[in-house]
């Protein structure tokens, strides 16, 4: 009879397609600020407007710090100003709100980490995990990575060039995680702020997998200019030569938020819900949530909704969400074995990539369910979706809702 039960609940599992294995799509930001460095609201309110707006889960990654430690600071003279405190105090209640007048200064204590992820959090729907904008530079260029999941504090670690500063903080982030045995990620911001980061200062980096092929910061220059690559431009170029030349893994694209700005809304803010991952994951924990990542199963998103992705290594293929209305145009890029490489950093760093045969458009459809059958001398391929809705609050004023799907190789 218990062989019987065993079996008549097997199959009833198979012909559901339910197992306990079964993954599903979780929405998360990976970068964005609180009062605890330069946001100009509080870390709990933060979390709220997440998880009330269809997150799943959130790294609030302030400038060189942790939220750890008892921190009060004026709860007038800061980012947010009296408004923050008081939407604060009424959304929390004082209760919550620690808060004090000393000396005719108001004060309010900035809660840690450990304390707004036991109220914020909640099992299998919100997820907290403890991060960190590594915030660096190299002769006064900015080099800004993020650490996701740390367990301890990193300081920025420095270098003797660009490439050695991205290198050593990498380093620093996979050392804690090897130590630790706690799994997190470090993963590189924005590389056109201040035009710091061009191809070659990160084609070479062992143990990053990650970089943010868009960014919600109006200061960021995702789309470059006539004398700037373009993030998918670096993107292309970065795996072109890793995977290419250097035999590396490829690269991953990151669409994230870098929220700072949370009472004023509007084009020129870093506000929220502008870029997020989608990971297919078993579970929202960070190990589920990190290891799928590092096996490139997400796609990136500013609107865009893909509901299925398929890749067997001879195709590439997905599903499209479609709104009513909404059109849909879909590009295939690439590069193929054999591309004209160079040892010339100007010439690595160029901006006609595509001339050296680097991020060519393999194929072009405004089907929604987009396929691509591999040829077999492709490096790799990826996929953007462009969708003919404009984005609400966008980055920059016309923008389109979009997507980025992550690029694979085809199998030898």
């Amino acid at each position: 009879m218990k062989i019987l039960k065993k079996f008549i609940l097997i199959l009833g599992l198979c012909s559901t397609g339910v197992s306990a294995e079964e993954s599903r799509w979780w929405k998360g930001n990976l970068h964005t600020h609180s009062l605890w460095s330069d946001g100009d609201d509080y870390p709990e309110m933060i979390a709220d407007w997440y998880r009330e707006n269809g997150y799943n889960f959130l790294g609030i990654s302030d400038h060189n710090i942790l939220a750890e430690g008892d921190r009060w600071i004026h709860a007038e003279k800061n980012a947010g100003g009296r408004l923050a405190f008081e939407k604060y105090l009424k959304k929390f209640g004082s209760d919550w709100v620690e808060h004090k007048t000393e000396k005719n200064i108001p004060k309010v204590r900035l809660k840690n980490f450990s304390e707004y992820e036991a109220k914020m959090s909640i099992e299998g729907k919100f997820l907290l995990m403890q991060a960190e904008e590594l915030t660096d530079q190299f002769q006064g260029v900015p080099i800004h990575l993020n650490a996701t999941n740390l367990k301890n504090y990193i300081p920025p670690q420095g270098g003797s060039s660009l490439s050695s500063v991205l290198q050593n903080n990498v380093n620093a982030v996979m050392d804690q995680r090897k130590k630790t045995g706690q799994l997190m990620f470090p993963h590189i911001n924005h590389p056109n702020f201040g035009w710091a980061l061009k191809p070659t200062d990160m084609i070479k980096l062992k143990g990053e997998q990650f970089f943010e092929v868009y960014n919600g910061h109006p200061a960021v220059n995702n789309y470059g200019d006539a004398k700037h690559l373009s993030t998918v431009q670096i993107w292309d170029i970065i795996n072109s030569y890793r995977v290419g030349i250097h035999k590396l893994p490829l690269m991953f694209g990151l669409a994230t938020d870098d929220a700072h700005n949370y009472h004023q809304i509007a084009v020129g803010k870093s506000n929220t819900g502008r870029g997020w991952v989608m990971v297919k994951a078993p579970a929202l924990s960070p190990s589920s949530i990190i290891k799928a990542m590092e096996r490139g199963d997400f796609y990136s998103s500013s609107g865009v909704s893909i509901s299925s992705i398929k890749t067997s290594g001879t195709a590439f293929s997905f599903k499209i969400s479609a709104e009513k209305g909404v059109t849909y145009t879909t590009w295939f890029v690439g590069t193929r074995k054999g591309f004209k490489s160079s040892k010339d950093l100007a010439k690595r760093n160029s901006l006609n990539p595509s001339e050296a045969g680097i991020g060519e458009i393999l194929s072009q459809t405004t089907s929604i369910e987009p396929n691509y059958i591999f040829k077999g001398d492709e490096l790799y391929v990826r996929a953007h979706v462009v969708s003919s809705k404009k984005k609400a609050n966008p980055y920059s004023l016309g923008e389109q809702e979009q997507a980025w799907l992550q690029p694979v190789s085809p199998r030898e």
